[in-house]
């Protein structure tokens, strides 16, 4: 597992919490999306579950020795103590056949938790812990519960078998169910600033070069996973891009043909969505840095930008006519008396 970066004041409370008097059986860790919070949710259950077989509480933070018991049973999901709930892939047939390790990334999944995978606990639940005092259950994405199954989470929350842990990641907590929020311990995670994003994005990408690197932290906003999406599409060129034509302002439009061209057809697809999100929050760091007219010029061209973005993919609208009209908002940033008509 790759090494923790950032969020010292949540790590440092858990840690904490771990080796109090009485460790809390139910958290709730929130965020932005991307920010690492299932990372850390399964590093918390690795250190829980070691400590369980004998790893000595004093070792640093929270982490786990790769060749410790503990962590090559969880990474192979193979740990008896553990359990993962989170929305399963639509194939029945791939949950059934193959070991979750073997799923693809990019495999569609269903829109919930259900219920089913819940009431699955109740084996797990009959018995003792078999290799540790603890037993740790990570929930990813927990706002996707469906009405059952959070209903009979609540259950278990109310009624926590002896030396359960649950730890639960929520991007938008709100959803759930007030009651499973009131009975959790609440662990809240921030965005990362650019030298953490930087180093965990170096880490995943060794082979990145410096301008994409740059590139991808500015995308990713804060957000690691968020960057790595855009990881391999060549985003500091779309950047460049969009600064040139904020610059210039393209008056004979020659840019935004070019853009127009390059970001339509199947093959640039993936860019092209990439380009959805990146001119309006281009446009929003834009603004950040004007005022007066400037400002208001700007904050009009970002509403347009992103309303356009917004629809672009579920009204299918040409890609070609989207991306020239995008740039051109973008354009229309440039001085006064440089740019062409958005």
């Amino acid at each position: 597992m790759s090494a923790i970066i950032g969020h010292a004041e949540p790590i440092a409370a858990f840690r904490a919490a771990m080796h109090g008097e009485r460790l809390h059986h139910a958290w709730l860790l929130t965020g932005p999306e991307g920010v690492g919070k299932f990372s850390l949710a399964m590093q918390f259950a690795r250190r829980l579950l070691a400590e369980g077989m004998g790893l000595s509480a004093d070792t640093p933070g929270v982490e786990v020795p790769l060749l410790h018991p503990a962590a090559k049973l969880l990474d192979a999901w193979s740990h008896p103590d553990f359990a993962l709930l989170d929305r399963l892939p639509k194939d029945d047939k791939l949950v059934s056949s193959k070991p979750r390790n073997d799923w693809p990334e990019d495999e569609e999944r269903a829109r919930s938790i259900k219920v089913d995978q819940v009431r699955g606990l109740n084996t797990m639940f009959a018995t003792a812990p078999s290799m540790s005092p603890r037993r740790v259950i990570v929930v990813d994405e927990a706002e996707t519960f469906e009405i059952n199954a959070a209903n009979a989470l609540l259950k278990r929350l109310e009624e926590p078998p002896a030396g359960t842990i649950f730890l639960l990641v929520a991007h938008s907590p709100g959803r759930l169910l007030p009651t499973i929020r009131s009975r959790c311990r609440v662990l809240r995670f921030g965005k990362l600033d650019d030298a953490a994003m930087t180093s965990a994005l170096r880490a995943r990408l060794p082979d990145a070069d410096p301008l994409e690197l740059n590139a991808l932290v500015a995308a990713g906003e804060g957000a690691p996973g968020k960057a790595l999406r855009f990881a391999g599409l060549d985003i500091a060129s779309i950047d460049a891009a969009l600064a040139d034509l904020a610059g210039s302002g393209d008056r004979n439009n020659a840019l935004r043909l070019r853009l127009a061209q390059q970001l339509s057809g199947k093959a640039a697809q993936a860019r092209y969505e990439v380009f959805l999100q990146r001119v309006p929050a281009y446009i929003a760091g834009v603004s950040r840095a004007r005022s007066g007219d400037a400002l208001g010029l700007a904050l009009a061209q970002w509403e347009k930008a992103r309303s356009l973005a917004a629809h672009a993919v579920a009204g299918s609208l040409d890609p070609q006519n989207v991306v020239f009209a995008l740039a051109g908002h973008v354009a229309a940033l440039a001085p006064a008396g440089s740019s062409a008509k958005a």
